[in-house]
């Protein structure tokens, strides 16, 4: 068996991500394949082992001085959905593609300023044990109504870590590459 990434050892991905190819250039080939006036620069690429979402700056509505902020954001939430209709088509081609050479789900989103929206982005079932204690954290979340279910309780603490720890993530995901990349040049068993 053939694990390319990691020469048979170790994780990339694990055997979840053993028949992936990579995807490491996915960056680089959206820049090289969208066109030059869908975003107003390059977008931001992100990819994991079920999906690339892209995401790109559009230019905002104009205004007049002195618009309201409710009357702002209507506009911004107009413009993006305006993008998203007038691209589909063009974006879905592409998306093709894109799953065709990384057989990865391919999601889409536009930002203007602050504001950032994803197109149907796929929400992918994790399996997890849990302990008493844990369930109980979920359980006291649901009952307070700050989720819906166990499983929203459990994506709510998930985002709440990801916000607060960005900077340890980075570092941590820096590390693991680094570990791959001594893994490539090491003897192939």
């Amino acid at each position: 068996m053939n694990h390319s990434r990691t020469g048979g050892r170790g994780r990339s991905g694990g055997w979840q991500q053993a028949d992936l190819p990579s995807a490491d250039d996915a960056a680089g080939w959206f820049a090289g394949r969208l066109p030059n006036d869908l975003y107003t620069g390059a977008p931001t690429v992100t990819v994991d082992r079920d999906e690339i979402v892209v995401l790109g700056d559009i230019d905002a509505p104009d205004l007049p001085e002195g618009t309201d902020a409710a009357a702002t954001e209507a506009a911004v939430s107009g413009r993006i959905t305006r993008f998203r209709e007038e691209t589909r088509g063009a974006r879905m081609a592409l998306a093709d593609e894109a799953q065709a050479r990384y057989r990865r789900k391919v999601a889409w989103g536009a930002r203007i300023g602050d504001t950032e929206v994803v197109f149907t982005n796929i929400a992918v079932p994790v399996m997890t044990r849990l302990r008493q204690d844990e369930r109980r954290v979920l359980d006291t979340l649901v009952d307070a109504g700050v989720a819906r279910s166990r499983a929203d309780a459990l994506s709510w603490a998930v985002k709440l870590v990801g916000e607060h720890s960005q900077e340890w993530l980075a570092e941590l995901r820096e590390a693991m590459t680094a570990v791959d990349d001594l893994r490539a040049k090491g003897p192939q068993v």
